[in-house]
C-alpha cells in the first residue's frame, strides 16, 4: 500500500533512508494518519504537525535505550507508526485497539505515560538523574509543545534542571498553538523568538569565522563572549532560556529533517547542561483543511477527507454548547457573570462568549490551579465566576479548590465539562473521580443535571447559592425529556415516574438510561418509581429515608 512505509518496522529501519526517501516516508505519514483518523476519530492537526520531528528524533536517538517523552502524547501516532505498530495503528482509540496516548504495556518505545500538560520535563529531569546516580550513558528527551511550557509544573521543572547539572534535551515544538491560541507573557515571549533571529543568526556566524581563524581566532571569540550578554539583550528582549542555564538552539524549522538532526546530534554532547532544541511546525501540515482550521482538528470525530467535515449524526445540541449558549444569556442579563478557561474556550463552549463579552471572558492557559484561585480573586471582589473545565483537568487543582474556595466558602461555580466516562481518550481523561473527592470537601454544593434543560436552570439556581457550587455533566449531547419541568429547590430530589414495583434512584446522565429501562419494564406490568436525585452534595436525607 505505501512504498516505504510498509518497510519501517522499527526505528533502524528510518536510519537506512537518504533524505529523499525520508521525505516519501513523511508524506506517507501523513497519508496514513488522515486516512485512519477520518475513520476512528483523534488528535490530526498535532500528529501532521510533528511527523518531521518525529522522524529526526528516531533517526539521531536509539530508543528505547534513550528515553523519549511527549508531553500530553496526543502527538505521538508517527511515533507509534515507526516503534513497530503499523499494522495495529488502524485500531487506535478503539474497544481492544492500541491507544491514542503512549502507554508503557503496549510498547518498550513508550517509556512514560502522558495525557494530561506540562509534566513531560519533570520526568525527563527525573529519569536523567536516575542514569547518572547508577553511571549509565543514554540520552533523555522530552517534546513538548508551547502550549505546555506555560504550565506551572513544567515551569517548576525549568527552574531546577539548571541546578542539577545534568543533561536533558528539550523540544520545544513551537506551532503557536495548545489546543485554542496560546495566552500568557511565555507565548509573547516566544512570538518575539520566532521573528527575533538576528541574535542567534550572528551568534552562530561568529562562532563559525572565528573558530576557523588560527591563533587570533579563539582569543577573539573569548573576548567576544564576555559581551555575549550585553549584545544579546539589544537584541532580544532577554533570552529566557539561557537565563535558567540551558544551552539554547533555534528558532529552527522543524519540517526540515537535515538541519534538525544536525542539531539535535550536536546537543547530544552537552554533558552537564540541560540543552533546549526551539523548532517551528505547523499544525495540520499537509493537510489544508487543518492547517486552515487547526483547532477543529485538534480532537475530531470521525470525518470527509475531501470536505473536513464531521460524520455524526447528532439531533441534540451538546452540553457544552448549550453552557455556552446560556452563558451568554446570563452575562446578557448580569453584569457580574464572568467565564474563565485553561485553555479550552471551544471544547468548553465558551467561544461565542469569548467574541461577545471578551472583557468579562479569561483565558487563563493550562493553569488549572490558577485558574481556581483567580476565579476566588474575581468572587472575593464581586463578580460571580464560572470557571469551565473538564473534570480530568479540575483535579490538578485539588488544593486550590479546598484551600483557596471552600475553606473561606467562596461563591465560585465550576462548570465541570466530561464528568462520567469519556471513551476513546481513554484512562488519562475519565471523568471519574470529582464525585468523590469534591463531596469531601466543606461548603460545596455539587449539582448533576438529567438534561439541557435543567443544565441551563442549575446555572441560574446556582448564582443564588452564596457559596461554591459544581455542577457535571458528560461529554456529548444533552437528551430531553418530557417531563413536566419542577423548580429546584436546594438539595432536594424529584419523582419522576411513581410505582409500586421497586424504586430506581439515579442523577445526570444515568437518568435517560433509567428512564428507557423504566418504560420497558412497564411494557411487561413492572411500575418503578424513578427518582433523580439532582444533588450529589447535599443528598436528599429526607427524601431518601421516606422511600427506604
Amino acid at each position: 500500500m505505501y512504498k516505504y512505509l510498509d518497510k519501517i518496522n522499527s526505528p533502524e529501519d528510518l536510519k537506512k533512508l537518504n533524505y529523499s526517501e525520508l521525505k516519501e516516508v513523511c508524506q506517507e505519514l501523513r497519508d496514513y494518519i488522515i486516512n485512519v483518523v477520518s475513520k476512528n476519530g483523534g488528535h490530526l492537526a498535532s500528529n501532521l504537525g510533528v511527523v518531521e520531528l518525529t522522524v529526526a528524533l528516531h533517526r539521531v536517538f536509539d530508543s528505547p535505550k534513550d528515553k523519549i517523552i511527549w508531553d500530553v502524547g496526543h502527538q505521538c501516532y508517527a511515533h507509534k507508526i515507526i516503534t513497530g505498530r503499523r499494522d495495529s495503528f488502524t485500531t487506535i482509540r478503539k474497544l481492544g485497539g492500541i491507544s491514542g496516548f503512549p502507554k508503557t504495556s503496549e510498547s518498550p518505545h513508550d517509556i512514560f505515560e502522558t495525557g494530561h500538560s506540562s509534566t513531560s520535563i519533570s520526568a525527563a529531569l527525573g529519569m536523567a538523574k536516575a542514569r547518572d546516580l547508577k553511571g549509565e550513558d543514554y540520552s533523555v528527551v522530552a517534546v513538548i509543545g508551547d502550549g505546555s511550557l506555560g504550565g506551572g509544573l513544567a515551569l517548576e521543572a525549568l527552574n531546577n534542571a539548571a541546578h542539577l547539572n545534568t543533561n536533558i534535551i528539550l523540544i520545544l515544538n513551537d506551532n503557536e498553538m495548545s489546543i485554542s491560541k496560546n495566552v500568557g507573557g511565555l507565548s509573547a515571549y516566544l512570538g518575539r523568538l520566532r521573528t527575533e533571529k538576528l541574535y542567534f543568526k550572528f551568534k552562530r556566524d561568529l562562532e563559525f569565522i572565528l573558530n576557523k581563524t588560527p591563533l587570533v581566532g579563539k582569543k577573539i571569540y573569548n573576548i567576544a563572549s564576555k559581551c555575549r550578554d550585553k549584545f544579546k539583550y539589544l537584541i532580544v528582549k532577554g533570552i529566557i532560556f539561557e537565563e535558567l542555564g540551558f544551552k539554547y538552539f533555534g528558532p529552527i524549522d522543524g519540517h526540515d529533517i537535515k538541519t534538525m538532526e544536525r542539531i539535535i546530534s550536536n546537543a547530544k554532547e552537552y554533558k552537564k547542561h540541560p540543552v533546549l532544541i526551539h523548532v517551528i511546525t505547523k499544525k495540520g501540515k499537509g493537510y489544508r483543511i487543518a492547517e486552515e482550521n487547526p483547532e477543529k482538528f485538534h480532537g475530531i470525530s470521525s470525518f470527509d477527507i475531501n470536505t473536513g467535515e464531521t460524520l455524526n449524526d447528532a439531533n441534540n445540541k451538546s452540553y457544552s454548547e448549550i453552557f455556552g449558549n446560556k452563558m451568554i444569556e446570563l452575562a446578557d442579563k448580569d453584569s457580574r457573570v464572568i467565564a474563565v478557561t485553561a485553555a479550552m474556550p471551544d471544547g468548553t463552549g465558551l467561544k461565542q462568549f469569548a467574541k461577545k463579552h471578551k472583557n468579562r471572558f479569561f483565558d487563563v492557559g493550562i493553569a488549572e490551579q490558577h485558574a481556581v484561585t483567580f476565579s476566588a480573586g474575581l468572587a472575593k471582589g464581586g463578580f460571580k465566576p464560572f470557571f469551565a473545565v473538564y473534570s480530568t483537568f479540575l483535579q490538578r487543582a485539588y488544593d486550590q479548590i479546598l484551600h483557596d474556595v471552600c475553606l473561606q466558602n467562596i461563591p465560585v461555580i465550576f462548570a465541570i465539562d466530561r464528568a462520567g466516562l469519556v471513551g476513546q481518550d481513554g484512562e488519562t481523561h475519565q471523568g471519574i473521580y470529582d464525585i468523590s473527592y469534591l463531596r469531601s470537601l466543606p461548603n460545596i454544593t455539587i449539582m448533576s443535571p438529567k438534561s439541557g434543560k435543567e443544565l441551563e436552570d442549575m446555572m441560574e439556581f446556582a448564582l443564588k447559592i452564596n457559596g461554591p457550587v459544581a455542577i457535571r455533566y458528560p461529554k456529548g449531547e444533552a437528551p430531553s425529556f418530557d417531563f413536566k419541568d419542577t423548580p429546584i429547590e436546594y438539595g432536594k430530589g424529584e419523582v419522576l415516574f411513581d410505582g409500586n414495583d421497586g424504586i430506581i434512584i439515579a442523577e445526570g446522565t444515568m437518568i435517560s438510561n433509567a428512564v428507557n429501562l423504566c418504560k420497558l419494564l412497564r411494557n411487561n406490568n413492572i411500575n418503578m418509581m424513578l427518582v433523580n436525585m439532582r444533588f450529589i452534595k447535599p443528598l436528599d436525607e429526607n427524601l431518601l429515608i421516606k422511600l427506604a
